[in-house]
């Protein structure tokens, strides 16, 4: 603290560093969020983009049989509907729609296209997706006498060419490693597996992770941003390579977190 003397008078003088009443000290610092703390997702529409396929349809069934209202998209919507009927219908909440519809209609919308037609499904989709939260499974692998192996897209990856394609969305990547099998038994009770999450935007995430957690057995775990998605959509092939190795539906578990 300086002190000067004007005219007779003292002049209390205070350096930018030096607090002088209390509205002037250093804040102090919000505590972190709890990473486990996540929104409530229940009331939410989900969309399955590809629900005809076995991905697809798969978790169309989990979420539904979770209480989620889910929407089967197809591009031939007499194809999504029967596939809504065949998996519980309206008693499960599950209805079919053309890809459109289904994401004009749903607040998340889960791409589970197979890979060769990506983009030509996204780019058809685009004013249909602006605006909403885009959850992309798909993995780029080929297939050739010694097994399955990953492909590099030019974007660098599914997820990443699908925010090149849907500039308007919220798109995130996520459910890449579940058993199609596990998924649509109706005997299997719980999948117990984590889900790699990974976004640009925590809220959006935190979303993902939260409908994760809406099948029994599952949890969603943040993994990084949309750039480290190759890996993560790559990781699949090795999985195809267990799985037929140990005759197993292998899902990923991470631990101490």
């Amino acid at each position: 603290m300086k002190v000067a003397v004007v005219r007779d008078r003292i002049t209390v003088m205070t350096t930018p560093d030096a607090p002088n009443s209390a509205s002037d000290a250093p804040a102090k610092k919000a505590p972190a969020k709890d990473p486990w703390d996540l929104p409530d997702v229940s009331g939410l529409t989900v969309g399955v983009l590809g629900g005809t396929g076995d991905q697809g349809r798969g978790l169309a069934y989990r979420l539904a049989r979770a209480g989620q209202k889910v929407i089967i998209g197809s591009r031939a919507a007499e194809r999504a509907q029967t596939a809504a009927r065949e998996l519980g219908g309206a008693e499960l909440g599950i209805e079919g729609a053309d890809n459109a519809e289904c994401s004009r209609r749903s607040d998340i919308v889960i791409v589970a296209v197979p890979w060769d037609g990506h983009a030509k499904t996204l780019e058809g989709l685009r004013e249909e997706l602006g605006g909403k939260l885009v959850i992309d499974c798909v993995n780029p692998l080929g297939f050739d006498k010694k097994g399955a192996y990953a492909l590099r897209p030019e974007e660098g990856s599914a997820a990443e060419q699908a925010a090149a394609l849907l500039p308007d969305s919220r798109v995130t990547a996520a459910f890449h490693h579940l058993s199609a099998v596990l998924l649509q038994d109706p005997e299997v009770e719980q999948i117990d597996t984590d889900v790699m999450v990974l976004g640009e935007s925590r809220a959006d995430t935190d979303l993902v992770q939260a409908l994760a957690a809406r099948i029994p057995g599952m949890r969603g775990v943040f993994a990084g941003r949309l750039r480290n998605a190759h890996q993560v959509e790559s990781l699949v092939a090795n999985l195809i390579s267990v799985n037929r190795r140990y005759k197993a539906h292998a899902g990923l578990r991470i631990t101490d977190v």
